[in-house]
């Protein structure tokens, strides 16, 4: 009886499928599930795992007896296969589904190697203009003088201890089960090659790379958002047999000290004084390219703090087509500390009529008192109880937010 079927499941095919049936249904998935046609790495290096354990009649019986943890405690998993390898041998010829026969090697041609990424930090004002940034970057190139062999032309040749797979692969027996292990070729030091150390290039050393500095021009596009990649195709490391893969450029997006971004659009904050506020006036902003922005209020608006406004097409320019989005001023205003109390005749005749006294039923005695400012064992107490004290007013005292009714 099979304990466990999730590699079954992957694969899609019952526990007594024969060793053909198997095959074809992974061949299917394969094809559908590999990451050059979209499909998710991960779940590709899943169903190409359960497809070497199952093709493998050792490892599909410790599997059928005992599960994953059979097979991972001495049931031959060994380093296992890489999932490219098995998928070229299955479909890239040389024994394969479309080969002519032969030992099952590849013949597709070399692979890929790993792309390098990179991440760099630009400021809000980089992606509004645009900008060029140079980055220097260390990668390994093939070595010219003996053109990737790490010797003389015809003194290297393959380990015959490990047939060039730089690993021996060894049995052992672990109870009823037969473990296999892997481990480095002593023969030639797990590179897979045999040379006379008087035949090693002198360039290199016998490694067939050398390290070589790479100065990139990175061109930051306005309006190009955090996380966007910028590609330099073939631009990472070099190594003989393999195609270089991609130097990948993430762009973060640095925060900003007056303006937020969402989107195509800018938020902002603006402080105007009571007076503006009431009666009109006029302030500026700074934007990101060495403008700043004139703003009118109209006397006769009145400007709540708090007020929302905004500023069609200053915002940040789209990506490609560089339309503008829009920019948010959010308004605060900034009120006297005192006020001469001769003026006040004036304030009453042109501002609206106080509030009236709030009325309450006679049998509740009113007492008088006077608001003082806390001291500093009351501002301790008021922010540990959570009341929304601002320490950060410029004379160092704390304000206090309270909810009024409309009258």
């Amino acid at each position: 009886m099979v304990r466990e079927t999730e590699y079954y499941d992957l694969i899609g095919v019952s526990p007594d499928a024969d060793d053909n049936e198997i095959k074809k249904a992974y061949r299917k998935k394969a094809l559908r599930a590999h990451p050059d046609k979209g499909g998710d790495p991960e779940h590709f290096k899943e169903l190409t795992h359960a497809y070497e354990v199952l093709s493998d009649g050792n490892k599909r019986a410790v599997y059928d007896q005992a599960g994953k943890a059979g097979l991972e405690n001495g049931g031959g998993m060994g380093g296992g296969m890489d999932p490219q390898d098995l998928f070229s041998q299955l479909f890239g010829g040389g024994g394969g589904f479309f080969g002519g026969g032969g030992g099952g090697q590849r013949s597709q041609g070399p692979r890929r190697g790993k792309d390098l990424v990179h991440r760099i930090s630009v400021t809000l004002e980089d992606l509004y203009k645009g900008k060029v940034q140079k980055l220097a970057l260390s990668k390994s190139v093939i070595c010219k003088p003996c053109e990737g062999r790490g010797g003389k032309k015809g003194a290297v040749s393959t380990c015959t201890g490990c047939q060039g797979r730089g690993v021996k692969v060894m049995l052992r027996q672990l109870g009823p089960m037969m473990q296999q292990i892997q481990q480095p070729c002593g023969e030639c030091e797990g590179t897979g090659e045999m040379m006379n150390p008087k035949d090693r290039c002198k360039n290199c050393n016998g490694k067939k790379t050398i390290s070589e500095r790479k100065v990139l021009e990175v061109h930051i596009d306005k309006g190009m958002k955090s996380g966007q990649q910028i590609k330099f195709q073939g631009e990472s490391d070099q190594a003989p047999g393999t195609i270089p893969g991609d130097v990948v450029i993430v762009v973060e997006e640095k925060p900003h000290a007056r303006f937020q971004r969402k989107g195509d659009d800018l938020f902002c904050e603006a402080e105007i004084d009571l007076l503006t506020a009431l009666g009109g006036g006029e302030f500026a902003i700074e934007h990101l390219d060495e403008r700043a922005l004139h703003v009118t209020i109209v006397p006769g608006e009145i400007i709540k703090p708090g007020a929302l406004k905004v500023i069609s097409g200053q915002g940040m320019p789209s990506y490609r087509h560089h339309e503008l989005g829009d920019l948010y001023v959010r308004l605060t205003v900034k009120f006297p500390e005192t006020i001469n109390p001769e003026v006040i005749p004036m304030l009453e005749k042109a501002l609206p009529p106080r509030k009236e006294l709030q009325k309450f039923n006679k049998k509740i005695h009113l007492d008088e008192v006077t608001l003082e400012e806390p001291n500093d064992r009351q501002r301790r107490s008021a922010a540990h109880d959570g009341e929304d004290m601002d320490e950060d007013d410029e004379d160092g005292r704390p304000g206090v937010q309270c909810a009024q009714r409309e009258s």
